[in-house]
């Protein structure tokens, strides 16, 4: 019964929350707090604290941890299948619909006209984290980054894990 319970606290918010782990934290918290109270209000704003922390996904990381404290090694796995599961099924019936309607001009077309608006949104992106950055650390570090992660990259070819490793290593040896 533990297994359904667990497995019902994170598929319906993975469901619902439209917007990614962020927007479904809300939704968990509901479930793990209020419905089955498996953890106070204290405890999860801890477990949220520390996922923010760590690298990934915020809401495969509180899966993960509150299964496993709830039914152990399973339960974790139940909590993480249950996070991803929405996605998954909608991304393979997007995928199915795709495949079997590629040749067509309706299809065609929208995959043309996705590019540009990506390019926009992730332009848009570039531009918010520049601003937030000249605020941060201001406009000489910033663009003394900018400009040393653009040679790295273009010019020397260097992989972009390694360019954002020097770029943390950077930022711990100067303080900012």
């Amino acid at each position: 019964m533990i297994y359904w319970q667990i497995f019902l606290a994170f598929f319906i918010p993975g469901i619902l929350g439209y917007g990614g782990g962020p927007a479904s934290i809300p939704l968990v918290e509901h479930e793990v707090v209020g419905k089955y109270e498996w953890m106070s209000t204290q405890e999860f704003s801890e477990v949220v604290a520390i996922g923010n922390s760590l690298p990934g996904p915020i809401a495969t990381k509180m899966a993960g941890y509150i299964g496993y404290a709830e039914a152990g090694v399973l339960g974790s796995i139940v909590a993480m299948i249950a996070t991803v599961a929405p996605s998954l099924i909608l991304m393979i019936g997007m995928m199915v619909i795709l495949m079997k309607y590629k040749e067509e001009p309706e299809v065609k077309s929208l995959t043309k006209l996705i590019r540009p608006v990506i390019a926009v949104l992730l332009g848009f992106m570039t531009i918010r984290f520049a601003q937030q950055s000249v605020e941060g650390v201001g406009i000489s570090y910033t663009l003394l980054i900018m400009g040393v992660s653009f040679i790295l990259l273009e010019k020397v070819k260097l992989h972009p894990a390694f360019v954002i490793a020097l770029a943390l290593l950077f930022g711990a040896i100067t303080g900012l």
